[in-house]
């Protein structure tokens, strides 16, 4: 079974140790990075342009490049343009879900309450993956 190539970009490091768990224990996705903000995230795809993800899943809110930016520069750069950008956050405020949206993220995702709620977090966005028909590469 091939599985989802998948950068995540998140700040928090308790938040990273659970989502990196619920998403390897899943035996779907293959997390090839957990960054901290899009800075680090531009960083890594630069040095391995021969191992991008079939998605990234990135925080909203961080320092540095943001959610907003992230979204913005993987579609304005052709050799990323492809990756689809599913940005996660506490906020289910329409607004930012909306500029996400009209930005172009793919999807946007309310975190689960407690760190103990990724298994189910995964298997949800598992789901949007494949009801978009969007398959592993690798």
């Amino acid at each position: 079974m091939n599985k989802y190539k998948i950068i995540i970009v998140e700040n928090d490091e308790d938040e990273q140790f659970f989502m990196k768990e619920g998403f390897e224990s899943s035996g779907n996705f293959d997390v090839i990075a957990m960054v901290i903000n899009g800075n680090a995230l531009f960083d890594w795809l630069e040095e391995n342009p021969d191992n991008l993800p079939d998605l990234v899943l990135s925080d909203l809110n961080m320092p540095g490049k943001n959610g907003y930016d992230i979204i913005s520069e993987i579609k304005d750069t052709p050799a990323y343009a492809h990756i689809p950008v599913i940005i996660t956050s506490t906020s289910s405020t329409p607004a930012f879900i909306d500029k996400c949206l009209q930005l172009g993220a793919a999807n946007y995702m309310v975190k689960p309450d407690t760190f103990i709620e990724y298994r189910p977090f995964v298997k949800s966005l598992l789901d949007i993956l494949e009801q978009s028909g969007l398959t592993p590469r690798s």
